[in-house]
């Protein structure tokens, strides 16, 4: 269960490692990639018979096409190769896996080939490796649109071409996999921005080699290994008081849900108390659904909790940027969440008093926001997920997580995460007002900033996948229900963390 995170190299470090092993690997990182891919070929089809037809590029994507077309062939497989592009250009590597194809007993046609009576068994895009960085188009971009067209599995061999493997990005046509078998380690491209829905299930082959020997990653995808150390069971002579409070700043006229949710979460989530601000004088007194929530006056949360939470339907007025302004002047941890960005986003005085903080500063802004922040736009930020996080945790000295497909969790320092858990189901109303009560509950506990936000997106998506996987969801499934379910997850990782303890 408690798996540790993986490895994510973005294309430069992939070539950086590339040319410390290839000089002394045998066999070749090419031919061991292909006998990969050819395996993986195997297994896809083995309920399924007939051709594969692996459609071979101009480069060394093809060579591995070539290496894994000469594998099924001396297999027995009927394999049928396309490539339309001229040998005598190829690399070194891929010229030589083209040459051992053709003395193999191998041919290749230049046509789109169409498919047998009974169709392909398995349809293998070579066409693109990682380093593709313009858009797709002509013959190439016509066979990628037939190879989706295809009623058979899709395998991707290292990236679906078309797809910028450090970003995420379509590059004009793409290939829509169904398997994307990737060598030496993760990409970005993979697990953020358009990756999710273009790679379909993603296996990794490290190729008999360990990149992290090579070359140490700043990047890793978060797995529950990372949370071991810190899901500690409580101890019996222990009281409210041991667990911090969390103080919820939020919830203008017409958006007290939103502070509600982010508190109801925070009290699931196992924080000793929580303090809700409800900027509204005319809202409630009392939260008859979560009683347990002590709603306050926002200047009276903001003197007494332990972490402060602002955001969620704080609204846009002079008050709501003043309560922002004396909150971020405390010495105590800070998450800052909707609203409360885009205040700050358009304030210098806020954008510097953010920066100049000591105590820890959490901010948790979908792209939209990102955007603002970085004086630039949603298709700015989207561009680069990882480059646009890492740039908000530098200007404003905080531990950042930018929502979306893959959230990216980036620190000041340079380092980076994705994330991995979650579902479109979680595109509705206040699932993002949820996970800023979960985050300032783990940092009430104790939880250094950093630790507690990649435990609070980790346990959020996860929270939403389970319940899909009992059938609440994805479509039609609530913030509310995800904040519940996160409470058992939360438990049941610490029960097996501290198992023999």
């Amino acid at each position: 269960m408690f798996l540790p995170p993986k490895p994510i190299y973005p294309v430069d470090g992939i070539r950086t490692i590339e040319a410390l092993v290839a000089p002394h690997a045998q066999p070749s990182l090419m031919e061991r990639a292909g006998r990969v891919a050819a395996e993986e070929a195997v297994r896809l089809t083995q309920d399924r018979a007939g051709h594969v037809l692996i459609a071979c590029g101009p480069g060394n994507n093809g060579g591995d096409g070539f290496v894994m077309a000469r594998r099924l062939l001396q297999a027995g497989r009927n394999v049928t190769v396309a490539f339309a592009d001229d040998a005598a250009k190829l690399p070194r590597d891929a010229a030589a896996a083209f040459a051992a194809w053709r003395a193999a007993g191998g041919e290749t046609v230049s046509d789109f080939p169409a498919a047998p009576a009974n169709g392909w068994a398995l349809v293998v895009d070579a066409l693109f490796g990682i380093g593709l960085r313009s858009p797709v188009t002509g013959r190439h971009a016509q066979w990628i649109e037939a190879l989706n067209a295809q009623h058979a599995p899709r395998l991707a061999i290292d990236i679906p071409s078309g797809l910028d493997a450090d970003t995420g990005r379509v590059l004009g046509t793409v290939f829509h996999a169904t398997t994307t078998l990737t060598f030496l380690a993760l990409k970005p491209g993979l697990l953020t921005h358009d990756g999710p829905d273009i790679a379909g299930v993603v296996n990794v082959h490290r190729l008999d080699i360990d990149p992290p020997n090579y070359l140490p990653p700043k990047g890793l995808q978060i797995q529950p290994g990372i949370l071991k150390p810190l899901l500690k069971q409580r101890l019996q002579n222990t009281h409210k008081g041991c667990y911090g409070d969390v103080g919820i700043i939020g919830g203008a006229r017409g958006m007290t849900g939103a502070a509600l949710l982010a508190g109801r979460a925070a009290l699931k989530l196992g924080c000793g108390r929580v303090l809700t601000g409800l900027v509204d004088d005319a809202a409630p007194a009392v939260d008859f659904t979560q009683p347990e929530l002590m709603l306050q006056r926002p200047d009276d949360v903001i003197e007494n909790a332990t972490v402060l939470a602002l955001g969620p339907g704080l609204g846009h007025g002079e008050v709501a940027a003043a309560l922002l302004e004396r909150a971020i002047r405390q010495a105590r941890p800070v998450v800052l969440d909707a609203d409360a960005l885009n205040i700050v986003a358009a304030s210098e005085d806020l954008r510097a008093l953010v920066a100049a903080r000591t105590a820890p500063t959490l901010m948790t802004p979908h792209p939209g926001e990102a955007g603002r922040l970085l004086r630039s736009d949603t298709a700015g930020v989207q561009s680069d997920r990882v480059a646009s996080a890492l740039e908000l945790a530098r200007t404003f000295n905080a531990v950042v997580v930018l929502k979306g497909s893959g959230s990216v969790i980036a620190t000041p320092d340079g380092r980076w995460l994705i994330n991995s858990t979650g579902h479109p189901g979680m595109a509705s109303a206040g699932m993002g007002d949820v996970l800023t009560g979960l985050i300032a509950s783990l940092i009430a506990q104790g939880w250094p900033a950093e630790s507690g936000l990649i435990a609070a997106v980790h346990l959020h998506g996860a929270a939403a996948d389970r319940l899909a996987r009992e059938g609440i969801g994805p479509v039609g499934l609530t913030a509310s229900e995800v904040a519940e379910a996160s409470r058992g997850i939360f438990n049941a990782w610490t029960i097996q963390a501290t198992k023999g303890h």
